[in-house]
């Protein structure tokens, strides 16, 4: 059977988290079609079908879609769901929304935060703040997943012909709920966890002021998303949600700085996939320098300005 994955999209763009969970869908079964659900979502579904490894494109395109809200997703998602042996979700604050609902309603199990497909019933996922890795065999008729990104390679784009779309009937909105207002922050930054380069700062920095004066300067020379510890977020040094770590975002990004940050295991169970990790501490025993690939003991307040002249 084929399987399914729910593409997530934002602002008229597809989520880089749904790349991810397309090439963790193709591990799992031969076939995978991918449903593209909203308003006005044509483009984003023509996207999605020139990618590596999609069948197909399910396109649910109805005026009820038009607000991500998990119960009308999940009711369209429901509709599909007899005819596929698993439906994979991005392990993002969406997807971790939606799938528990497909999963109940289907009296099965959701896996959830699936970093390695051993094979189509065999999943592994982090448990213990990554500390330990729980194998998962799942004997459910309908495997319900949530994949996270930053363990599997995006999907690319295939030089082939694209895949076809086909429009499938929508659900209608059951008025269980409804969306009353949206606040969206703007950034002239990448989104964190789709950022190539993440530069974050932790309780060391002493305050919001030197949190913005020290790490804005060297964010801005290397294009980054600006990050931060629970710690420093807790202080009030930064937004909610800058906070990286196993409450807070997971990230992957092929460099990731560190500076003033110790290294607890609540932070490094969010960074510690990156591909690059640099870390800036005064502390030599602090144990962001176990995972660090480059690790500079210095005092911060003089180690990044001086980087950032360098740059």
């Amino acid at each position: 059977m084929p399987v399914l994955v729910f593409a997530e999209h934002a602002q008229g763009a597809l989520r880089s988290a749904t790349l991810n969970t397309i090439t963790a869908a193709a591990l799992c079964g031969h076939e995978v079609h991918v449903l593209v659900a909203g308003v006005e979502v044509a483009n984003i579904a023509q996207t999605v079908a020139t990618l590596q490894g999609v069948s197909k494109v399910l396109l649910a395109d109805a005026p009820a879609l038009a607000e991500p809200l998990a119960e009308v997703l999940a009711a369209q998602v429901l509709a599909l769901a007899h005819g596929y042996s698993h439906l994979l979700f991005p392990a993002t604050a969406q997807g971790k929304s939606v799938a528990p609902r497909v999963a109940a309603k289907l009296d099965v199990a959701a896996v959830s935060d699936v970093s390695k497909v051993v094979n189509a019933d065999t999943f592994e996922r982090p448990i213990y703040a990554g500390n330990v890795v729980a194998t998962v065999q799942s004997s459910d008729h309908v495997k319900v997943l949530t994949v996270r990104g930053t363990s599997f390679t995006p999907a690319a784009t295939s030089a082939g012909s694209p895949a076809p779309i086909e429009t499938i009937h929508t659900v209608a909105n059951n008025g269980a709920s409804a969306v009353v207002s949206r606040e969206l922050t703007p950034s002239e930054r990448p989104e964190l966890t789709a950022a190539e380069v993440i530069v974050s700062g932790g309780r060391a920095l002493g305050s919001a002021e030197a949190f913005h004066q020290v790490l804005t300067p060297l964010a801005d020379k290397l294009g980054a998303a600006l990050g931060a510890s629970r710690a420093a977020v807790d202080a009030g040094y930064a937004p909610n949600d800058w906070q990286v770590g196993q409450t807070g975002k997971i990230v992957a990004p092929q460099l990731y700085v560190a500076c003033g940050i110790s290294g607890a295991i609540q932070h490094l169970a969010g960074m510690k996939d990156s591909k690059l990790i640099v870390a800036i501490n005064k502390d030599p025993e602090a144990p962001i320098f176990s995972i660090a690939d480059y690790g500079l003991e210095a005092d911060l307040f003089a180690a990044v300005p001086e980087w950032v002249s360098l740059l």
